[in-house]
Formats: C-alpha cells, sequence, structure tokens
C-alpha cells in the first residue's frame, strides 16, 4: 500500500499509555450516536411520525450529523490503527476525511438556524405562508448543503489540511493563520451568532406580545416556539462548551506553544459532545418520542400476548 510523506514501517511513533483508551472513548461515543442517529431517522422515516416542515428540519439535523459522525469514527479508527501499529502513515483518504468533517460540521450548525428561523417566522410573520412552505425550507436545505461542502473546497487542493503525526489526523495546522481563523468563523462564531441573534429577537417579540392584548391560543403558540428555539440554543450551547478545548487551543496558539497532542484532547470532547447532542435531540423533540413510546408499547403489547 502507498504512503503519502511517511514511511510506514521505517517511522515509529511514541505511543503514549493514554492513547489507546481514548482512541476507544471515541471510538464508543461515535457508535452510540450512530446508532441513536438511525434510530432518530427511522421513527422520521415511519407513517407514524407527522409529515411536518419541523420534522423535516429535524431530519436534516440528525442526517447531517450522522454524516460527519461516521466521518469522525473514521477519523479515530485511522488514528486508532496507525497508533496500534505505531507507524507514521497518511492514506489516499485523509485529507478528504478531514475536508468532509470540517464541511458537515458547517451544515450540521447551520441546520440548527434553520430550525429556528422556521419558528421564528411562523410566531413573527404568522401570515407569510409562502415562508412557512416546505419547498421553501427544502430549498433552504439544499443551500446550506451546497455552502456547507462548497466553503472547504480550497483545502482539498492546497496545503491547509497537513498530516500531524503526534495526533494521528489530517487537520489544518492550528497556529495563527488564515486557514485556522476562516475555520473558527464558518463552523462555530458566525453559525452561533446567528441563533442567538434569532433566540433574542425572539424573546423580545414574545415579552412584547405579552405587554399587550394578545389572544391566547396565539401567545400560547408564540411561547410553545420560544420554548423549541430554547431548546435549540441548548443544544447548540453543547456543542460549544465541550468544544471550548480546541477554541482554547487556537487562542493559545496566537501567544504561544500549544500541547503536541492537542488534537488529541480537543476530539475527544467534540466526540463526545455529538453524543450529547443527539441524545438532547432526541429528548426536546416531542414527536419523535411520541413515536418511540407507541412502538414501545405496542411491542410490549405484542410479547405480553405471546407469552403462554
Amino acid at each position: 500500500m502507498a504512503t503519502f510523506g511517511y514511511n510506514n514501517t521505517s517511522n515509529i511513533t511514541d505511543l503514549e499509555p493514554w492513547h489507546i483508551p481514548m482512541n476507544i472513548l471515541r471510538m464508543t461515543c461515535t457508535i452510540i450516536t450512530i446508532i441513536i442517529s438511525l434510530i432518530i431517522l427511522g421513527l422520521i422515516a415511519s407513517k407514524r411520525t407527522p409529515r411536518t416542515v419541523p420534522m423535516m428540519l429535524v431530519a436534516n439535523t440528525c442526517l447531517s450529523e450522522f454524516i460527519c459522525v461516521c466521518t469522525a469514527l473514521s477519523l479515530v479508527a485511522f488514528t486508532l490503527n496507525n497508533d496500534l501499529k505505531q507507524i507514521q502513515y497518511q492514506d489516499s483518504l485523509c485529507i478528504f476525511r478531514a475536508y468532509i468533517n470540517y464541511s458537515m460540521t458547517v451544515i450540521q450548525n447551520h441546520s440548527y438556524n434553520l430550525q429556528a428561523m422556521y419558528r421564528y417566522i411562523t410566531v413573527v410573520y404568522p401570515s407569510r405562508i409562502s415562508w412557512q412552505s416546505r419547498r421553501l425550507n427544502f430549498c433552504l436545505i439544499i443551500i446550506t448543503w451546497i455552502f456547507g461542502l462548497v466553503s472547504f473546497l480550497p483545502f482539498l487542493f492546497t496545503n491547509f489540511i497537513t498530516y500531524n503525526i503526534e495526533n494521528q489526523i489530517c487537520q489544518s495546522p492550528i497556529q495563527l493563520s488564515f486557514p485556522i481563523i476562516y475555520i473558527a468563523l464558518i463552523i462555530y462564531i458566525i453559525p452561533n451568532m446567528i441563533l442567538n441573534i434569532i433566540y433574542m429577537k425572539l424573546v423580545r417579540y414574545v415579552h412584547a406580545m405579552n405587554k399587550r392584548v394578545t389572544p391566547a391560543n396565539i401567545k400560547s403558540r408564540a411561547e410553545r416556539e420560544l420554548k423549541m428555539v430554547r431548546n435549540i440554543v441548548i443544544i447548540s450551547t453543547i456543542l460549544v462548551i465541550l468544544g471550548l478545548p480546541y477554541a482554547i487551543f487556537i487562542l493559545m496558539s496566537f501567544f504561544t506553544v500549544i500541547p503536541k497532542h492537542h488534537f488529541r484532547l480537543a476530539y475527544i470532547s467534540i466526540d463526545v459532545s455529538t453524543t450529547a447532542v443527539i441524545i438532547a435531540l432526541f429528548k426536546t423533540t416531542d414527536p419523535i418520542k411520541a413515536t418511540a413510546k407507541q412502538i414501545i408499547n405496542e411491542l410490549g403489547t405484542i410479547i405480553t400476548r405471546a407469552r403462554p
């Protein structure tokens, strides 16, 4: 098998005692996330779950996270293989995996914005039916996917992504440079700024609604949508908080030398966050929970009747 940049027999890496256990923990988290994602997608695809625009947007979030975490599983499998063999080896898909990982993270984070934007429109502009249509929201989903895939396309054809020996991963080096600032802006800062702006504007609108005479059903719907957006913000906040090690290493790199195993430390937090996020997505999406409970109850009834 060909290698890219390093010889896989003569170059031996130093293996720390915590490398293998951390790789196994990362792999466990990604597998759990994949399983839960498939369950949610299966529940959404079932005829029991309402075919509404909010469900379409949730399915988009779940699908983007599923692909993202599949890429993460490929990343950690590559790292674990190199660690077990104690080799320096960059395969032909190393840079492509990093590109897909960056792109799908952008798509995933902007999928939360699409959900929040839809909730905001239904409250603030309830008469704009065309803005709430399935066709428009599907087009917005397509646009976010194109944007995510195009945003990091130049990374495939430049040296922005390199093979990091100590961390056994292909990533853009964490240092004061245009690529790393670009990654921070596109993946984390801009999507979260948009989400929080939507949330704050909706909070102000609902508070203003409470100060004037408003029909109870309209006020109740606005508060329900505000609660849903708040749940989305909480999910996004989980990603931000557990992604802090990555952000801290970026800031540190502007002023000092960061630990050589920074990617290993950063990605364990990111992989844990994806598991926490998919669990939170399931718990905060009532139609999915209702469908799951219905199926479980029916299975319980079938098993009870099958017993002698």
